[in-house]
C-alpha cells in the first residue's frame, strides 16, 4: 500500500527519478516501465504501466517530441504541455500522490529536467469485454447493450442517452489499496439534495483498504445492513436505458470500476419488481405486466405456507377445492418433504452454475424427469407437492433481482416453519414478521421498502 504523502516535485530531476524509483517497484515488476530518453536536449523519464497505455498514440506524441529543438523548449511544464503536446487528456500535477495514483491507474507521467511538476498524459486504455445485452437482465425490446467492467465506458452509454447538462457525473475513489474509481451520477435539476449529500458524504467518509469485492463492498460499507433482514438495501441493473430511465426520475446512480451494473438509490419493493419491459410496452401492457409479476411474487411467498395450513386443517377446505388435498400418504411428512425440496432446488441451480453450456440442457431433462418422477413413485414426495414447489421454483425466476428472490425464500421458510410448529396462530405470526421486515427496512434513503420515511 502507498502512503498518502505531501511530497512536491521539485526542480531536482535526479531527486524526482529516486523517489519514484523508490516507491514504484520499477526493477521487480516487468509491468512497470520507465523509459528514458532526450527531449529538446534534457533529461526526460516516462512512468506507465504496460498494457495499459495506447501504442500508436505514445508513440506518435514521442515522434512530436524527438522533433523539439533545444532552443525552442518551453520554460516550465504548463508551457511544454500547451506548445509540444499534441494530446487532449494532459494535466499538470505537483505532488507524488497523485503523480502514483495516476501511474497506477494507467496515465502516463513525463518528468523533465529543470520542471518542477509532473506531465500526466491520459492515453490510456483498459483491456474490455464489447458491449452486449446482459444475460439476466434481458428485455424482448429496446437496446441490446449492457454495462461493462470498464466504468468510463458505462458512463458515455449514459450520457449518450441523456443529454442535458444537468447530468453530472462525479467521480470519487475508495479504498487505500484498491484506489476504485467510483461515480455518482444524478440530474442536479431533479435529484433529491438531501439523498445526494447523503450518498456523497458516506462515499467520501469511508475508511476501507480496498473493495475486493467492488460494488458489493461499497454497498456493504455504505450501508450495514442487519443479518436477519434478507431483503435488499440496493437495487442493480446492467442495463444503461434502464440506468438512464431512473436517472430521469430524480435518483441516484453509482458505477463502480470493475463491476458490470449500476446501483440505483433510493430503492422500494415497488422498484425491486420493476424491470425494463414494463417501459416499452403500452401502458396497458406495462401494467399488466406488473400486476402479473406482483401476484406472481405474493404466490412464491404464500402458496406452499397456504397449502400445509389447508394440509393441517382439512376441514377447512371448501368441496370446490377438495381436489388439492394430498391423497395418499408418503412416509415423510409434509413439511419436510417441503424442506428437502426447497433445499434441492436450490442444489440444482448451483449445479447448473457449474455445468458446461453444452450439457446443461440434457442434465436438465434428467433432473426434472427422472428424479421428479422416480421420488415420488420412491414414496419420498406426494406428487401435489412436487407440482406446488415446481410452480414455486419456476415463479423464482420472474423476480428480475436475484436477492429478492432469495428474501422471498427465507420469508418462504419462516412461514412454513413456523406455520408446521404453531398451526394457524403460527401462520398469522409468520405474516405480521413478514409485514415487520418490509415496514422496517430502512434503506439509505431513510425510508423503508414501503417507501415510508423512518426516524
Amino acid at each position: 500500500m502507498i502512503e498518502k504523502n505531501e511530497k512536491k516535485v521539485s526542480g531536482s530531476f535526479q531527486e524526482n527519478i529516486e523517489y519514484m524509483n523508490q516507491v514504484l517497484p520499477v526493477q521487480e515488476s516487468f509491468d512497470v516501465i520507465q523509459r528514458d530518453m532526450l527531449i529538446g536536449g534534457k533529461k526526460a523519464t516516462f512512468y506507465f504501466i504496460d498494457g495499459f497505455t495506447k501504442d500508436e498514440t505514445m508513440l506518435k506524441i514521442m515522434t512530436t517530441f524527438f522533433g523539439v529543438q533545444a532552443d525552442a523548449m518551453p520554460e516550465d511544464a504548463t508551457a511544454f504541455a500547451q506548445q509540444c503536446i499534441p494530446y487532449v487528456e494532459v494535466d499538470i500535477i505537483g505532488d507524488f500522490d497523485q503523480i502514483l495514483r495516476n501511474v497506477l491507474s494507467g496515465v502516463t507521467c513525463l518528468f523533465i529536467d529543470g520542471y518542477e511538476a509532473c506531465i500526466a498524459i491520459d492515453c490510456r486504455t483498459y483491456p474490455a469485454r464489447s458491449v452486449e445485452e446482459p444475460d439476466k437482465d434481458k428485455s424482448l425490446r429496446g437496446s441490446r447493450d449492457g454495462f461493462v467492467e470498464t466504468i468510463v465506458f458505462n458512463t458515455a452509454l449514459m450520457r449518450r442517452r441523456i443529454r442535458d447538462p444537468h447530468l453530472i457525473m462525479e467521480m470519487v475513489e475508495a479504498g487505500q489499496t484498491s484506489r476504485t474509481d467510483i461515480a455518482i451520477c444524478y440530474m442536479s435539476d431533479r435529484v433529491d439534495k438531501e439523498l445526494l449529500q447523503n450518498v456523497q458524504e458516506r462515499i467520501k467518509s469511508l475508511k476501507l483498504d480496498d473493495l475486493r469485492m467492488n460494488q458489493q463492498s461499497l454497498a456493504d460499507a455504505m450501508f450495514k445492513r442487519k443479518w436477519f433482514n434478507p431483503f435488499p438495501k440496493f437495487k442493480f441493473t446492467e442495463r444503461p436505458d434502464t440506468a438512464a430511465a431512473c436517472l430521469l426520475e430524480g435518483k441516484v446512480i453509482i458505477l463502480v470500476d470493475n463491476s458490470p451494473s449500476a446501483m440505483i438509490l433510493p430503492t422500494s419493493i415497488f422498484d425491486m419488481i420493476e424491470e425494463a419491459n414494463d417501459y416499452y410496452f403500452p401502458t396497458l401492457t406495462g401494467i399488466y405486466l406488473k400486476i402479473s409479476r406482483a401476484l406472481i411474487t405474493i404466490l412464491t411467498v404464500f402458496l406452499t405456507p397456504v397449502f400445509l395450513l389447508f394440509m393441517q386443517n382439512p376441514s377447512w377446505l371448501p368441496d370446490v377445492f377438495a381436489f388439492v388435498a394430498v391423497k395418499d400418504t408418503v412416509n415423510i411428512p409434509l413439511i419436510f418433504q417441503l424442506l428437502i425440496l426447497e433445499l434441492s432446488i436450490d442444489g440444482l441451480r448451483l449445479a447448473a452454475l457449474n455445468t458446461p453450456s453444452m450439457l446443461s440442457t440434457p442434465l436438465s431433462v434428467i433432473a426434472g424427469l427422472v428424479m421428479g418422477e422416480f421420488s415420488v413413485k420412491s414414496g419420498w414426495f406426494n406428487s401435489e407437492v412436487m407440482l406446488y414447489m415446481a410452480f414455486v421454483a419456476v415463479a423464482n425466476y420472474t423476480q428480475p433481482n436475484f436477492e429478492l428472490g432469495y428474501a422471498l425464500k427465507f420469508m418462504r421458510l419462516m412461514l412454513l416453519i413456523l406455520t408446521a410448529c404453531f398451526n394457524v396462530p403460527g401462520f398469522v405470526i409468520g405474516c405480521i414478521l413478514l409485514i415487520c421486515f418490509l415496514a422496517f427496512n430502512k434503506t439509505l434513503s431513510g425510508r423503508n421498502y414501503l417507501n415510508i420515511k423512518l426516524q
